[in-house]
């Protein structure tokens, strides 16, 4: 790991995926993070995935994905005796950051007012589907929930197929990147100050506030967005393109990128076609344009034409599956991918993923996987200084 925030101390009480997502990416960053389960199995990601045997065994891969590098405590937080040896956990915290719908923790006794008398200058996340205010605040959320509450479902596909669910919780981990953003940057004021704070993080308007390109069309243009499929609205040729072998994503967006494609694709007159000689006639005759394109491109792989087109300046890339892109050279040579050879419940070596930034030339990567539910009970609380032995000695 990299040790931006070396030194600072994060309480994961989250499940699933935008809570420990978030904590992971600070967690990649140095913090040391530790996630507090309760007794009943835990993240509820501890059961979710591909292998029913690491499901069985607690270590689902959902939960694998973005829990490397912490450790794991087991509290009931709903028994005196937990909820002391937690605030004995607060009071040694620079963060915290919970899922819950809203007033659970209020309702524990725990909520960010209770916590404040302990740790005055916690910083508090709260991550949501809608926020912990305004008529929706109470409803239950997932990220298909918010797919299609957003507006996200109903420009994604083509005019046939949408409204469709984008293919991996998006609203879910957008939620995370930005409680993540959110805290680092209430610790930096933490630091210099001393002051903590209370971050209300909205699914629904991180996943609003990424639609910034549609929305602003809509508010700024009076344009109702739509579903385009492959295509790009702001440019033509830009999508999706049948070659000899493959698809292939082409963004000629600027003319001149145009013209170098019409010009490696063997078809020249494209350029000066009247139907396409523009970027906005381009863009009414997409259609046609789409498939004179294709015709040229059957001459060759997609992989061919990416070489030819890249080397000239013009933005392309093969559309590959999930095995095919974790085996690019890029990816391989970025260090994208961290490795554990013994992990609790595993019977074979982890591959992990680990954020999308380098720190000072160098991978931010787990340095401990996953870990068992409760593993490092011992260890957290072994130095840990009681609140209530603190009060007797002074």
């Amino acid at each position: 790991m990299t040790d931006l925030l070396s030194g600072i101390r994060v309480l994961d009480l989250t499940n699933v995926l935008a809570g420990p997502y978030c904590a992971y990416q600070l967690a990649l960053l140095g913090a040391d993070v530790i996630k507090v389960e309760g007794p009943q199995g835990g993240d509820l990601a501890r059961q979710l995935g591909g292998s029913p045997k690491l499901n069985q065994a607690g270590m689902g891969a959902s939960f694998l994905a973005q829990n490397a590098g912490k450790r794991s405590v087991m509290l009931d937080l709903k028994t005196e005796a937990d909820r002391e040896r937690f605030l004995d956990l607060v009071a040694s915290a620079d963060a915290l950051v919970e899922n819950f719908r809203p007033g659970v923790m209020d309702r524990l006794g725990l909520g960010h007012e209770a916590l404040k008398a302990v740790r005055p200058g916690l910083v508090y996340c709260a991550i949501s589907g809608f926020g912990q205010t305004g008529p929706m605040r109470d409803n239950p959320a997932y990220d298909q929930i918010i797919q299609g509450l957003s507006g996200i479902m109903s420009i994604t596909g083509t005019p046939e197929t949408a409204p469709l669910r984008v293919g991996y919780p998006v609203a879910d981990t957008l939620g995370g990147l930005v409680g993540a953003f959110a805290i680092a940057s209430a610790l930096v004021r933490q630091k210099t100050s001393g002051e903590g704070a209370f971050l209300d993080v909205s699914m629904l308007e991180c996943t609003l506030s990424a639609l910034g390109w549609p929305v602003s069309n809509y508010l700024t243009a009076g344009v109702d967005p739509k579903p385009m499929g492959n295509e790009n609205m702001t440019a033509a040729p830009s999508g999706a393109f049948r070659t000899g072998d493959g698809l292939l994503n082409i963004a000629a967006n600027k003319q001149e990128q145009f013209v170098t494609l019409c010009r490696l694709i063997g078809r020249p007159e494209l350029a000066s076609d009247t139907r396409f000689a523009e970027r906005e006639t381009r863009k009414k005759n997409r259609a046609a344009l789409k498939a004179e394109i294709e015709d040229a491109l059957t001459d060759a792989p997609a992989a061919a034409w990416e070489e030819r087109l890249n080397r000239a300046g013009v933005p392309a890339g093969r559309v590959l599956t999930i095995p095919q892109v974790l085996a690019e050279p890029q990816v391989l040579e970025r260090q994208v991918t961290a490795n554990f050879d013994d992990v609790a419940g595993m019977d074979r070596p982890l591959t992990v993923l680990r954020g999308g930034f380098m720190v000072d030339g160098k991978a931010p990567l787990p340095t401990k996987p996953p870990p068992a539910l409760g593993a490092h009970m011992d260890e957290v609380f072994a130095d840990l200084p009681s609140r209530a032995k603190a009060k007797a000695r002074a």
